[in-house]
């Protein structure tokens, strides 16, 4: 009875340390991490996440703990890739250079062929309101406005030059020449001609800032092209 009894004692302290192992496993298993990083999760607001998946989960490895955790920062952190979005914006800028086709291109030679666009570009010999830089950017307007390639007319070619005059070069007097090729001596049809550059740069959705770059960028599709002649520093 008495070794009974010693057998039956011996095991009875022995009970609790295996609760208490049982216990500490639990607690190294915790997943360490800020506090309330369930409270913010959008899955836990929507009911998505079982109840059973609190921060005690059972790991394998502390190696497979820390993927875990990277995930579920990555997952958290959602909202800052919409924020992200913003360099995609910038690449969506840069790739605006991409956006002309050679249907724009082939819309300006064909303009180039205007009896109006002809004289007014022999007028301008000194290249004050049609550098070669000022015409690629008719080329990237064109390009932006969204047109399809039998629409553009002259009245375009004129609008995409004043434009351009006008986000590039400090002296805004040469531009008024336009209207004499245009209208002749009639100060009629200018306001007309001022709603219509406004309904175009709505068009292009206010974006009329070329970069010198874009400009080169146009100019190599046709390096040949005549008007890529026109260029300032070669005035004497």
């Amino acid at each position: 009875m008495e070794d009974q009894q010693i057998s039956q004692s011996g095991q009875s302290p022995s009970q609790p340390s295996t609760s208490e192992t049982h216990l500490e496993v639990v607690v190294d298993d915790e997943i360490p991490g800020p506090s309330g990083i369930f409270d913010s999760a959008p899955w836990v607001e929507s009911g998505l996440l079982p109840e059973t998946t609190g921060l005690k989960r059972k790991r394998e490895s502390s190696t497979e703990s820390e993927d875990e955790l990277e995930d579920l920062e990555s997952e958290l952190n959602h909202p800052w890739d919409v924020e992200s979005l913003c360099g995609l914006k910038m690449k969506l800028k840069k790739r605006r250079m991409d956006l002309v086709q050679p249907e724009h291109h082939e819309v300006f030679k064909r303009l180039l062929e205007d009896p109006v666009v002809k004289r007014f570009l022999a007028w301008d010999k000194n290249l004050r309101v049609s550098d070669k830089y000022l015409l690629s950017m008719v080329i990237a307007y064109f390009s932006r406005a969204g047109l399809f390639s039998w629409q553009y007319q002259r009245i375009h070619f004129f609008l995409a030059l004043y434009l351009a005059n006008d986000m590039e070069e400090d002296n805004q007097a040469p531009k008024q020449d336009i209207f004499h090729f245009l209208y002749g001596k009639s100060y009629a049809q200018r306001p007309l001609f001022h709603k219509l550059r406004y309904q175009f740069i709505c068009s292009m959705g206010w974006n009329t800032r070329v970069s010198k770059e874009e400009c080169e960028e146009i100019q190599a599709y046709d390096p040949e092209l005549w008007v890529w002649g026109r260029d300032r520093t070669l005035i004497p």
